[in-house]
């Protein structure tokens, strides 16, 4: 059964638009859990643009599900996650121009920093997730430094408009979930995936977890964090009866 995380960025993203205190990330990471989420996500970025330091300690204190740190691999932020020891780290690629992120990490292109960091995370019991382009070599190089789980990034497949691109991007998101799959290594995928398109990703039977923030988000200005919640969690559950 594949389960949800949401990613609360883009609530800090609307109060810091206005530089006050609403709306709360801490308050949509509550709601998002009691509508059924079984973890938070939420990236501390090296410019701070959407939550901030005082925001991830307050997280910390609220989730009562799985608190997942998205992060840049720079040493500033690998100090905050070990002071606040989060269930999962997820090491992403960051560059300060983007409106979001771009791509997968290249894990491959610098393995000894990598696995550094992550013996580094699991001296304080911190599982580590890297996201990936769904590509073998990037699987095998996770698997090498001892990575718990990989988060394929869904943005070329829910970006696609041709059918027989999407259907290209799926299969490579299927073929590579075997892959890790059978290399013992956890799934997670994310990144543009909506009310829409998450169904089909959801077929894949070798993902455990979907991570999704803001078509959640977008869909919550609307109907409200619950009810958009619930409204995911139920596409993925249908999916489920359709395997």
């Amino acid at each position: 059964m594949i389960t949800l995380n949401i990613n609360i960025d883009h609530v800090a993203t609307i109060r810091n638009a206005r530089g006050g205190y609403e709306p709360s990330p801490v308050t949509a990471a509550s709601l998002a859990e009691f509508a059924g989420a079984t973890g938070i996500v939420c990236h501390l970025r090296e410019d701070r643009r959407h939550i901030n330091d005082k925001d991830a300690k307050m997280l910390r204190e609220a989730i009562q599900t799985k608190m997942d740190l998205e992060m840049g691999a720079n040493e500033e932020i690998i100090k905050i996650a070990l002071d606040l020891k989060p269930e999962l780290v997820t090491i992403v690629p960051e560059n300060r121009n983007e409106l979001t992120t771009e791509g997968g990490l290249n894990v491959a292109g610098d393995i000894e920093r990598f696995k550094k960091l992550v013996a580094r995370m699991h001296d304080k019991d911190i599982e580590v997730s890297f996201f990936i382009e769904p590509e073998a070599e990037q699987i095998d190089s996770c698997k090498n430094i001892q990575a718990d789980m990989v988060e394929f990034h869904t943005g070329l497949y829910a970006n696609a408009k041709k059918p027989l691109d999407i259907t290209a991007e799926f299969e490579k998101l299927k073929l590579s979930s075997i892959y890790a799959h059978n290399s013992g290594i956890k799934i997670a995928a994310g990144h543009g995936l909506n009310y829409f398109n998450t169904q089909k990703i959801c077929s894949i039977r070798e993902i455990n977890e979907l991570s999704i923030g803001h078509s959640v988000i977008s869909r919550a200005v609307f109907v409200g964090i619950e009810r958009a919640v619930r409204e995911m969690l139920e596409i993925i559950n249908i999916s489920a009866l359709l395997k």
